[in-house]
């Protein structure tokens, strides 16, 4: 009987092993869909992809939740987003809470798969390592045969944003034959990286095809789905980082043998325009291989005979390295719309990891020398609070619909959608980033948690004071004095930057001004330090910003950046900022580099023999 037992439970599971496929994910990194063949650029080359188009299915409207890795990857690995955990600011590192959030291979090791990647990881998570849920860090076919079902990311570094640096000049794809973008200038060295990034792009290409190679090789490929997609949009200036098609659409390719035909989409071959948000892989990839789809999961189902359809994909940017910034951006299949919570920090300001790139040097040369035009000097200033496109005739993103009467109802209807969606998922990042840090710190929680507690984080009152914030109407004054006086800094923030978007149309009263300076929210005396700067009181602003850097105020970071955008110069402050030890992950020191008040590096101590 026992073993009958044994022979009927060996029997059961090699056939649920059979009936599950194995999935083979084939990553890359940093280029949206106008580098890829396929999807319509014919400058592209990228004859796998497009082959493995033809013999799949095709999605057109594949968006990226947020337009740089690290976080993107965040919202991967757990199916939650990465607002709605604290992840969001690029590089960050902050914990979430492990025991009640799962990466998605452990559920898939507990449904029977064997899980690997080769190899990238980076899921800007803190409290535990990023490799440990994964069986594997190789693509071992023999391996995989043996393991069956399997689940296996390999990823390809050769499109990243650092192969478009270095020398242009001697590129395989001529710099005449690049379509570029309608925002860029049409100079040497823009042509030139475009072509260098067509070679790379090549590069992974081939990736992508030696990958398929060996998985028909070794006989998985009538068990395998193979699915293919960059993890943002990149990688010329204005692509990735920012939230406009160039940052955020993803090609998105999948290709389903016929023995699990029944989750298909369409015919092989088609073009399928459902609207796909990278939110939504964990839940699908979950769902075709059997596994546990948790609760707290917040994407949906694309694939298969359970499919939900989704009606908007919201995306945001937060601070990128040593840059503040917040924006949202929601979207339909048709319109896009964006929301910026600091409109004062330019769309185009320094950052040292995209400057290495001849194409964004040549790009700020050119504007320097005068000779951008509306078109493509826009990069360079700041930004509109409100921001509105059709995508379906304005792929570039560059003719602001907001202010046309036209469009208002789809303006009203998008903003109300992004407003529910903030407060369905806990948008954790209505505050700046380091009050967040400094409350779940001192409450002792994640900040997870620390936004579904209103007494800690009172989103909707932050929610409501922003809206304010941004209407820029002289009739919230009144309610702005009100607020600098609440119990909730959140609330006092955001009346500050009322007063401060309200300046130039309204005459503020300074003596509700002069009184946040002595704020114990270090963001709202930054902020309002700021404002008297702009109405001349320039002295009592630096004593402000120096006495907050000399104390490593915990708003360091944002006034390094407000120094910098004013573009006076530094000299008021040099003694302050070299003062300053606030880290903020090593970016106060980038800024201090960047604006040349940078210590030296301690000279390297010998180690000489005792004698």
């Amino acid at each position: 009987m026992r073993i009958l037992t044994a022979i009927l439970l060996l029997t059961t599971v090699s056939a649920a092993a059979e009936d599950r496929p194995n999935i083979l994910w084939l990553t890359c990194e940093d280029n949206n869909v106008n580098w890829v063949g396929c999807y319509g650029n014919p400058h592209a080359d990228t004859p796998h992809i497009d082959a493995l188009a033809a013999e799949g299915f095709q999605y057109m409207h594949c968006y990226a939740n947020a337009p740089v890795c690290a976080p993107s990857r965040s919202t991967w690995i757990t199916g939650v987003h990465a607002l709605s955990m604290g992840t969001h600011p690029m590089r960050s590192r902050y914990p979430i809470p492990h025991d009640r959030i799962s990466y998605y291979p452990d559920l898939l090791k507990k449904a029977g798969y064997f899980v690997g990647n080769a190899k990238k990881t980076d899921y800007n998570i803190g409290g535990r390592t990023d490799g440990d849920a994964w069986d594997t860090n190789k693509a071992d076919w023999d391996e995989l045969k043996q393991q069956q079902p399997f689940f296996m990311v390999i990823n390809s570094t050769k499109s990243h944003e650092s192969k478009a640096f270095g020398d242009v000049n001697n590129t395989t794809h001529s710099p005449d034959d690049v379509r570029l973008a309608k925002y860029h200038p049409d100079i040497p060295d823009v042509r030139k990286n475009y072509a260098h990034y067509h070679d790379q792009m090549k590069k992974m290409d081939a990736d992508i095809g030696l990958a398929l190679e060996q998985l028909e090789k070794s006989g998985l490929a009538e068990n395998t789905i193979v699915i293919h997609n960059s993890d943002h949009g990149g990688v010329i200036a204005r692509s990735k980082r920012f939230l406009f098609n160039s940052g955020t659409h993803c090609p998105l390719i999948i290709r389903i043998p016929r023995k699990f035909k029944h989750l298909r989409p369409a015919e092989p071959g088609s073009k399928v325009n459902r609207l796909v948000s990278f939110i939504d892989m964990t839940k699908t990839w979950l769902t075709i291989c059997g596994a546990e789809t948790p609760d707290y999961l917040q994407g949906k189902t694309f694939l298969g005979p359970d499919a939900e359809e989704r009606n908007y994909h919201v995306s945001f940017r937060s601070r990128m390295d040593e840059r503040c910034d917040n924006v949202r951006a929601i979207r339909d299949g048709k319109f896009l719309y964006i929301r910026n919570y600091m409109p004062y920090a330019p769309w185009g300001q320094h950052l040292n990891y995209l400057w290495i790139m001849k194409a964004t040097q040549a790009w700020e040369a050119h504007h320097l020398a005068g000779k951008t035009d509306a078109l493509t000097g826009r990069f360079f200033g700041t930004k509109p609070m409100h921001e509105l496109y059709d995508t379906s005739v304005d792929p570039d993103n560059v003719n602001n619909l907001i202010d046309d009467p036209g469009y208002a109802k789809d303006v009203a209807r998008l903003s109300k959608a992004l407003d529910d969606w903030q407060v369905k998922h806990f948008d954790s990042g209505l505050l700046p980033e380091s009050e967040v840090v400094k409350r779940s710190e001192d409450a002792g929680v994640t900040i997870f948690d620390l936004v579904r507690d209103p007494s800690l984080y009172d989103l909707k009152a932050y929610q409501r004071a922003s809206e304010m914030a941004l209407s820029q109407s002289a009739a919230n004054l009144p309610g702005f004095y009100r607020d600098l006086s609440h119990t909730d800094a959140g609330v006092r923030y955001w009346a500050i930057v009322g007063c401060f978007n309200l300046q130039k149309i309204s005459r503020l009263d300074s003596k509700f001004i002069r009184k946040s300076l002595d704020d114990d929210c270090h963001h709202v005396r930054a902020m309002a330090a700021w404002i008297l700067y702009r109405a001349g009181d320039k002295s009592a602003a630096q004593e402000c910003w120096n006495n907050m850097l000399k104390n490593s105020s915990y708003a360091s970071l944002k006034i390094f950046n407000i120094i910098d955008w004013i573009g006076d110069g530094t000299e008021p402050y040099t003694d302050a900022m070299k003062a300053c030890e606030f880290s903020h992950g090593g970016y106060v020191a980038r800024m201090q580099q960047y604006l040349g008040v940078a210590l030296p590096p301690a000279p390297r101590k010998r180690n000489r023999k005792k004698k």
